[in-house]
């Protein structure tokens, strides 16, 4: 879903944001998350953000690198992507099905005792200000050494894709929409949101899945998501 209000740099978002640990999960700016909320708490969050902002933050809670220490609180990772809620349904049976449009990728400063259920902190969004710029770097992308890399994936797991739109799909959305579909582990999801540049995104992408399928001899760790 597209986004009604665009974002053009930090000072357009909230300092604060409500954290949503996921272990595994991978948001990235100008990217789709799919979430099926039902925890008592999340519920809460997610009513918040509809009164407020609209804003969620997306984070890790493997200690991938040196986790932020919450006394009685699972360890979250230090970076994360903050999405806005762009589309929400009620289940009926009393959960939220949503999608998050990402936004920018977001740094933990420190964690606000807000007195809610669920988690908040301090963001500094301003080391990810690339983010707010589409396709920057786009050119730089090994675009053919990707594509070959997929299609050996996907050959070896006996898997189809849709060749017509991966083709006609734009660099930034190419890469950062098989990061996010990737089957990998919550290492290599981290270490692909970190990735400096979309050029770097994309090489981590294709050594990871060449590793992958070395590792397994030629199979892969599974299928995309």
């Amino acid at each position: 879903m597209a986004i009604n209000r665009p974002y053009k740099d930090p000072s357009e978002l909230a300092p604060i944001i409500p954290l949503f640990p996921l272990e595994g999960a991978l948001l990235l700016p100008r990217c789709q998350l799919p979430l099926n909320v039902f925890e008592p708490r999340y519920l809460t969050m997610v009513d918040a953000a509809l009164a407020g902002h609209r804003l969620i933050g997306i984070i890790q809670t493997a200690p991938v690198q040196p986790p932020l220490a919450v006394p009685g609180a699972p360890e979250i990772v230090q970076v994360g992507c903050v999405g806005r809620i762009t589309e929400i349904a009620e289940s009926g049976d009393g959960r939220y099905l949503m999608n998050l449009s990402g936004v920018v990728r977001f740094r933990v400063v420190a964690e606000v005792d807000s007195g809610t259920p669920f988690r908040q902190a301090h963001v500094d969004y301003e080391p990810f200000r690339g983010d707010f710029t589409p396709n920057l770097g786009a050119d730089a992308v090994d675009r053919g050494t990707l594509l070959r890399t997929l299609a050996a994936y996907l050959d070896a797991n006996q898997l189809d894709a849709d060749w017509e739109s991966i083709k006609d799909a734009p660099n930034e959305a190419l890469v950062n929409a098989l990061a996010m579909m990737s089957p990998f582990g919550p290492r290599e999801k981290q270490a692909l949101l970190e990735a400096g540049s979309l050029a770097a995104r994309a090489e981590m992408l294709i050594a990871v899945t060449q590793m992958s399928m070395a590792r397994t001899g030629g199979e892969g760790d599974g299928s995309l998501q």
